[in-house]
């Protein structure tokens, strides 16, 4: 029998086993920021009921069955005994009041997408295929509020407007990341992640750039986005590396 298996009596076992496994990663990958950053998942229609991580736990140890479910619309919500992190809430509630699309979203500070939003241009150029996988596909927030309480989290939830883009490029903050599955999500958020530093990389050089043409890089971005089942494959490799490893994300 798998870890997969062992399977506590909770709502949404499936998505929160994917979640699990989406936090370990992350933390394995050292993209993480301690116990901060978070990832959400809605689980009603409208998207304004969502999984999210506890409050100040570590990404390594996130567990399935760790997961709290939140209210977008309940203002009691960071009054309660298992309330969510305050900038979580703010960030991700936001987001998923205001934006049905993003059914999953994750927020982390991870170094080179970081690093590309410290920049003063902060745009991700088409320099490889990787990077070519988010020509006009993200959008840069160029007016960055500190933390992400309420109000910032609301700001910056109206700027996911164009359903075309699902990676906010947070100037002066880190990356969100949204999209309609957790494998979809974490899937672009890792490549995301290996863009941002094929450019760093490629800028420490201080050589020129050998950048795509639009055209190419349009349809890169086309061919990748109707590649069939990578996202999955992607988060099902990994679960059973953790299963065969005896994780225990999956509890």
């Amino acid at each position: 029998m798998t870890v997969t298996n062992l399977r506590p009596n909770l709502d949404n076992w499936q998505e929160r086993v994917d979640m699990a496994a989406a936090f370990r990663w992350t933390a394995r990958l050292n993209m993480h920021e301690g116990v901060a950053n978070h990832f959400s998942l809605a689980v009603n229609d409208d998207g304004t009921r969502f999984l999210m991580n506890p409050n100040q736990v570590h990404f390594s140890r996130v567990k399935a069955s760790d997961l709290i479910e939140i209210d977008a619309n309940d203002p009691e919500t960071l009054k309660g005994p298992n309330a969510p992190d305050p900038t979580a809430w703010g960030l991700h509630g936001g987001l998923h009041r205001a934006c049905a699309h993003a059914r999953c979203a994750m927020h982390v500070h991870s170094i080179h997408a970081t690093v590309l939003a410290c920049l003063a241009d902060s745009r991700l150029p088409p320099i490889d295929q990787n990077c070519a996988t988010f020509f006009n596909r993200y959008v840069i927030d160029e007016n960055y509020g500190g933390l992400a309480f309420e109000d910032e989290g609301a700001r910056c939830a109206q700027l996911f407007s164009d359903p075309k883009q699902k990676v906010m490029i947070m100037g002066n903050h880190g990356v969100l990341i949204i999209g309609q599955t957790v494998a979809e999500t974490f899937n672009r958020l890792y490549y995301f992640e290996r863009a941002a530093e094929t450019y760093i990389r490629a800028l420490q050089t201080g050589q020129p750039l050998r950048v795509l043409p639009d055209d190419i890089a349009e349809k890169t971005a086309q061919e990748l986005e109707t590649y069939p089942e990578q996202d999955e494959r992607h988060l099902s490799e990994l679960k059973s590396i953790l299963d065969d490893e005896g994780s225990s994300y999956a509890s």
